[in-house]
């Protein structure tokens, strides 16, 4: 986040200099008075006598504004101010000048909070700074709620803060007024994270509720992110997310219309590629899976996400075929079978070593390898993909 300039704001002690003490009530005399003192609660207490005597004074509740914006309260300050230019325009140019200036202050506060939550090591002093900071932000808000700066800065302290909730309408502000592509991402995540642990709920309570909420957040994923594909539609986060929404929200057959679709248009689209495999995988539908994540990795051999899912495909499809048969014959062991099995197996093992050339810091990759190993009678391999995950879980 950038610190942005502090536009020049008004200087009650030399405004009242100008303006001086000159046909005056002895309300705004006093007041004045008490301002070049900075006695702020002082001038506060006659300027609210001078506009209950006369509701008209502009410039007593100008000054009233001002006095309440030494004071940091926002609230009173622009009450104050949009009362002095409903009585007349007089000091309007210095309204809009101090509201920016406050903004600006505010809003680099809000910033300078947030850098410095980020720098924390205690997690209490990182939570106290990012609602420092989300203060900060809200205050600036409200004093220029068109500049959108400072819904960009909030909606990322809530996202620090686990306040998805909160984060969810300045990100929504942000799509409404600029259409930010990571806004569309991050609603879209949060969306199909609550799903995922209302989904999780539901198992634990078969309450039926829980899976209707569940699948609501997944629908509200899907309509944002459907949303910001139309933003860019290749953009690769959008849709990962996209695609694993409709997954979970047992609408497969319509996304893989879609993205079947999104892959005849452009098929060398390594995103479209890629995310149409994730979803055949999904529907179990191995043999194309394999298709198109082979595809996306030719049309670019660095693409890990595809490599390791190709791995992964080849695994559940040698799972499935050895699963499957051992239900059908329960007393009977094929040599034939056996042999299919592990031929997946063996397809997937040059992706899995090649990704965790890449990886090598995933334990669940480092186990998965040793599996497969095992599977393929390489006990030594086996044992030392499985001893280095163990030494990534213990952070060796």
């Amino acid at each position: 986040m950038k610190h942005v300039n502090i536009f020049t704001a008004i200087v009650l002690g030399a405004f009242i200099t100008f303006t001086g003490f000159q046909c005056s009530s002895t309300e705004l005399t006093s007041a004045k008075l008490y301002i070049q003192q900075k006695n702020w609660d002082k001038a506060i207490d006659v300027l609210n006598k001078e506009v209950t005597k006369n509701p008209k004074s502009d410039e007593g509740f100008f000054l009233l504004g001002a006095c309440y914006a030494e004071k940091e309260n926002m609230d009173k300050m622009l009450e104050s101010y949009d009362k002095s230019l409903d009585v007349s325009k007089k000091y309007e140019k210095e309204i809009k000048s101090a509201k920016k200036y406050h903004w600006a202050n505010f809003h680099n506060k809000g910033v300078a909070f947030f850098n410095r939550a980020a720098q924390q090591t205690n997690p209490d002093s990182s939570a106290l700074l990012n609602s420092k900071s989300a203060y900060a932000f809200e205050q600036a808000i409200k004093l220029e709620p068109d500049t959108l700066d400072s819904y960009k800065g909030v909606a990322f302290v809530y996202m620090n803060m686990q306040k998805y909730d909160e984060a969810i309408p300045n990100f929504m502000k942000l799509i409404e007024k600029q259409k930010l592509l990571d806004a569309y991402k991050y609603v879209g995540q949060i969306y199909y994270n609550k799903g995922v642990i209302q989904r999780e709920k539901f198992e634990n309570s078969k309450v039926a509720a829980d899976s209707l909420k569940a699948l609501d957040f997944f629908n509200k994923a899907i309509a944002i992110l459907e949303d910001g594909r139309k933003v860019n539609p290749n953009d690769a986060d959008i849709l990962l997310y996209l695609s694993n929404s409709y997954i979970a929200a047992n609408k497969v057959d319509v996304a893989i219309d879609a993205f079947k679709a999104g892959v005849v248009a452009e098929p060398n689209n390594k995103f479209y590629r890629y995310n149409y495999g994730v979803l055949l995988l999904g529907d179990s539908q191995f043999e194309s899976a394999a298709d198109q994540f082979k595809k996306a990795v030719e049309i670019d051999p660095s693409y890990q996400n595809a490599i390791y899912n190709l791995a992964v495909t080849y695994v559940k499809w040698g799972a499935k075929i050895a699963k499957d048969y051992e239900i059908a014959n329960k007393n009977n062991k094929d040599a034939k079978e056996e042999t299919q099995s592990k031929e997946k197996y063996k397809a997937a093992l040059p992706y899995l070593e090649s990704y965790v050339q890449k990886k090598t810091d995933d334990a669940q990759i480092w186990e998965l390898l040793g599996k497969v190993y095992t599977v393929m009678g390489m006990p030594n391999d086996a044992s030392n993909a499985f001893k280095k995950a163990d030494e990534i879980r213990k952070g060796n």
